[in-house]
């Protein structure tokens, strides 16, 4: 099959969750013999390149559509990038014929080239959603939130190919509009994972915090992670547990206040940033040193730092709510913890460190089902039958 992929940011120059599936996946698409092209904005790009530049990484054809601009805006999804990528999308991807056409649904502009593309006669239209806002628009943009909640709603008619990454995904897509589509989870490389030693992580000061670590987040520093909630329980298990220590990997706008909450609580012994670790191999070799992972968010699409988690043999907290797709991932008491507050999860978080070496292996076996190669298979038969309708 000749296959297309749609999404504005693009693996390995930037490392998002929804970035990293259409990676793997088009990377295992091309090893079992299909043809493959990625059209993005094209980040690889010098800055005096002149005109949009084409490549190929580990035999996918990269399209750069045009230079990349800000996907962020005051911390959030920018609606001018969204645009301006949509309509740079339309001349490139006209030229081309293709089996199938897979575009991720957020930001939403881009399906609707896509589509165009298909009533051309020139595609089948797929369409990936990693999560289903509806009301949450409000939260997001005050009253103009109305906006993003029509274009939503407009994006889930435009195809009856849809697939979505997680059961509560499909459920809110069912519920909202009626639409009925195919759950192809997000993975994990577990055979990579799962070579990597905990002598893996890096410089000294690495290791130093590694083989002091109890608890361990990785993620980017924005609001709908919730990490405050992280550092009450935290403050709670050390009236109990002086020595605890929490290890929160990654960068985001959110940083410098909670830094100053770490201060405020007195629990700068107790907790470390790390920042951003450019080598994957560094996080899990600090997930691996830890004892266990806590993903506080109040909103996940998906949650792939869980599968990464366990198949680390780590139990995970997560934090149950409406918007988390991250605790379907969890078998209470086997590999992992929903948690509904701060005292609750300094509970759940004791008990993961308690019971570590008793429930890794549940969480390895866990994590074994979501491994990409199974994964990419499904999708396989998913696209050929689409194919053999039309």
């Amino acid at each position: 099959m000749k296959i297309a992929f749609i999404y504005d940011s693009v693996y390995p120059w930037v490392k998002g969750g929804a970035e990293r599936r259409v990676y793997e996946l088009a990377k295992r698409l091309v090893e079992n013999g299909h043809e493959v092209h990625w059209y993005t904005m094209g980040f690889w790009m010098d800055e005096t390149s002149q005109m949009p530049e084409n490549m190929e990484l580990n035999g996918i054809h990269l399209h750069s559509v045009c230079k990349p601009v800000e996907l962020y805006t005051s911390g959030r999804r920018s609606i001018k990038e969204a645009i301006y990528f949509a309509l740079k999308l339309t001349r490139p991807l006209m030229n081309e014929h293709f089996d199938v056409v897979d575009c991720q649904g957020f930001p939403f502009f881009s399906c609707f080239t896509a589509k165009l593309h298909s009533l051309l006669g020139k595609s089948t239209l797929f369409i990936t959603f990693h999560e289903v806002w509806g009301d949450y628009w409000y939260e997001y943009l005050g009253k103009m939130g109305i906006f993003g909640k029509v274009v939503e709603k407009l994006t889930f008619k435009l195809t009856d190919h849809v697939i979505t990454v997680s059961k509560k995904t499909m459920r809110d897509l069912e519920d909202l509009s009626g639409v009925k589509s195919t759950v192809i989870p997000n993975g994990i490389d577990f055979r990579e994972i799962e070579a990597i030693k905990v002598e893996d992580t890096g410089d000294s000061q690495t290791k130093h915090s590694a083989r002091n670590s109890h608890v361990i987040f990785a993620g980017r520093l924005i609001k709908e992670k919730n990490l405050g909630l992280l550092m009450e329980s935290i403050e709670i298990i050390r009236s109990r547990r002086p020595e605890i220590k929490c290890l929160i990997v990654g960068e985001g706008p959110e940083r410098e206040k909670l830094e100053k909450t770490v201060s405020k609580k007195n629990l700068n012994q107790n907790i470390e940033f790390m920042g951003f670790l450019e080598n994957q191999k560094t996080l899990i070799s600090l997930m691996k040193s830890s004892k266990v992972f806590v993903l506080p968010s109040k909103r996940e699409g998906f949650g792939m730092v869980v599968i990464e988690a366990n198949a680390c043999g780590l139990p995970v907290v997560v934090f149950k709510h409406d918007m988390n797709a991250a605790c379907d991932l969890i078998t209470e008491d086997l590999n992992g913890f929903i948690s509904t507050g701060p005292e609750d999860m300094a509970e759940k978080i004791i008990q993961g460190i308690t019971r570590h070496d008793t429930m890794k292996d549940a969480c390895i076996a866990s994590a074994k089902r979501y491994d990409w190669d199974g994964i990419v298979k499904s999708l396989e038969d998913v696209y050929r039958s689409s194919c053999t309708e039309n």
